[in-house]
């Protein structure tokens, strides 16, 4: 506690960054994801976000983002980081209405790591069905 405050740093904020932590190691060590330190490399932890937050995907469609189960038209938040980016497939931490409804806590992945981290939750006729629905303005 002292160290933030001799910092300027929330205690809490930093309380919430190491409990968020743990339940990113518990994540990659459930579905065996070999846990190494490096900056550029990412994808172990996604995927192991992915395998938490399975059912909270959105695709890239017309009009913003639908969820990949129930259809939903969503945003990614305009405060979020892939706010321009428009990723072709996203997992968020939660939605919020306002104007519209936003996704909040966005990260990129991979439609292929779905299958592999939740079959009993999608089917390859859920992803591909999503794949023919790409806008004329998606960037690869």
């Amino acid at each position: 506690m002292q160290w933030c405050f001799d910092n300027f740093i929330q205690y809490r904020s930093m309380r919430r960054a190491r409990d968020v932590r743990e339940q990113i190691e518990g994540l990659i060590t459930r579905v065996e994801i070999e846990m190494v330190s490096n900056a550029s490399e990412d994808v172990p932890i996604r995927k192991a976000i992915t395998a938490g937050y399975y059912y909270h995907t959105g695709v890239l469609s017309k009009g913003g983002y639908k969820t990949v189960k129930h259809q939903q038209t969503v945003h990614i938040h305009p405060t979020s980081s892939l706010f321009e980016k428009l990723p072709r497939w996203v997992v968020y931490y939660e939605l919020v209405f306002t104007t519209k409804e936003y996704m909040r806590q966005v990260i990129e992945i991979e439609s292929s790591w779905l299958l592999d981290v939740a079959p009993h939750y999608y089917k390859q006729n859920d992803l591909s069905e999503s794949n023919k629905r790409i806008p004329k303005n998606f960037k690869s």
